[in-house]
């Protein structure tokens, strides 16, 4: 009576732990880089959502959106990357930045991000 083994082999196991290893550890270097992002975006609508979003001065609105950075722990944005556009319906905030963070060896991540939003005058304001 001869019997047939099924499953995987302790090399077959070792590898697919190893792939699985390299996936999670390439995941750590990401996520926290778009949880930055998102923090970004979410701070550029609380942003427009101000009273008079629109009229304020751009040094105010420089000041809320970096005292929200703070506030959310992201490091990654400088003054040097966040502008603002004035235009006929409000202002154009846009806050372009790049993230690198070092993976392997000399091998690096890199992200490059870019979050605009526009602040309206409501009617009213």
């Amino acid at each position: 009576m001869k019997r047939n083994q099924s499953g995987i082999t302790l090399i077959g196991f070792i590898i697919v732990l190893g792939l699985a290893g390299v996936f999670v550890y390439v995941g750590m270097k990401l996520v926290p880089m778009y949880t930055e992002f998102y923090s970004v975006k979410r701070s550029l609508a609380d942003l427009a959502k101000e009273p008079g979003a629109g009229h304020m001065d751009a040094a105010k609105a420089r000041d809320l959106f970096f005292r929200r950075m703070d506030m959310s722990y992201v490091d990654s944005v400088k003054q040097e990357n966040f502008k603002i556009l004035r235009n006929d319906r409000g202002m154009q905030i846009t806050v372009d930045y790049e993230v690198r963070r070092p993976l392997i060896a000399n091998l690096d991540v890199v992200g490059h991000f870019n979050a605009v939003q526009q602040l309206t005058s409501k009617e009213g304001d």
